[in-house]
């Protein structure tokens, strides 16, 4: 892999992970048109540049990360300082909690189908299929949600729900984003707190996803690639930062309309292709 190929691959990388149009389907798409050899390395190197996305989020909502040590507004502040220290530690480990209860279910999914969904990322096909179904849901999405909660908060319940509908993302094309977005959705929370949602959730999700994928394939990466990684996870954590303030802005303005007509023009175009013979298989 070229310092070039892996550049544009953490730019789409960073760009879509957190869009609701499929960050795994661009890449595979990207690969392919880039007429790369899909190598071990080359796998690993998609899976991994995650850790630059998901600094980006970190980065970006620390407050929210570390709220025991930030300046965070309580509901109920304590007038005593010690036990305000309290108060934003039991906010801290509930946010966490949370984000435990929303992620149990794509972990156990994801390690008891692993083989199945890594043989459905190698499927161009399936990832266009999805491309479409998707942005018909999109389009419409946002006349199915019309009536969010004045409480914005995310319940237990609330957060085990969203993670089942995180699992739908582990089919190519699907978007995790959208998925997690969808689900806050339902569980009544407005489109730009259903957003940060999926975007916290996604901090442990792409950081077990990379790390798993990278205690399987140490072994491809060498001294002599090491620099690309780090090449591309930086590209990919600078994309995500400005990539996220943008679409919470227009999320918020303009709903989700405009992103299901660009998934549903991509994925024609790539059935089309595949009606004419085109070879987009990954290989």
């Amino acid at each position: 892999m070229s310092y070039i190929q892996a550049i544009i691959i953490a730019i789409v990388e960073g760009i879509t992970e957190f869009l609701p149009i499929s960050s795994t389907g661009h890449m595979i798409i990207t690969q392919k048109l880039l007429g790369m050899e899909i190598t071990p390395f080359v796998k690993a190197f998609t899976v991994n540049i995650q850790f630059g996305a998901i600094l980006s989020v970190i980065v970006l909502y620390w407050r929210k990360f570390f709220i025991i040590n930030s300046k965070a507004e309580l509901t109920y502040p304590s007038p005593n300082v010690f036990l305000r220290k309290i108060q934003r530690f039991i906010l801290t480990f509930e946010f966490y909690f949370k984000l435990l209860v929303a992620f149990i279910p794509a972990a156990i999914i994801g390690f008891l189908l692993s083989d199945f969904i890594d043989s459905m990322l190698e499927s161009v096909a399936v990832v266009a299929v999805m491309l479409v179904i998707g942005g018909l849901i999109l389009i419409f999405v946002d006349k199915w949600f019309t009536n969010p909660s004045k409480k914005q908060n995310v319940s237990y319940p609330s957060a085990l729900k969203i993670g089942l509908f995180q699992c739908i993302a582990m089919i190519p094309g699907v978007s995790r984003s959208a998925a997690t977005i969808i689900g806050g959705m339902t569980q009544r929370l407005d489109r730009k707190n259903a957003a940060e949602f999926s975007f916290f959730l996604a901090v442990p999700t792409m950081f077990a996803a990379s790390a798993f994928k990278l205690l399987q394939n140490y072994k491809d990466i060498s001294v002599e690639n090491l620099d690309v990684l780090i090449v591309g996870n930086i590209v990919a954590f600078i994309v995500a930062l400005i990539a996220i303030k943008s679409f919470i802005t227009f999320l918020t303005k303009y709903g989700f309309k405009v992103f299901g007509y660009y998934r549903i023009v991509v994925g024609v175009i790539i059935l089309i292709m595949l009606a004419f013979g085109y070879d987009l298989a990954i290989v």
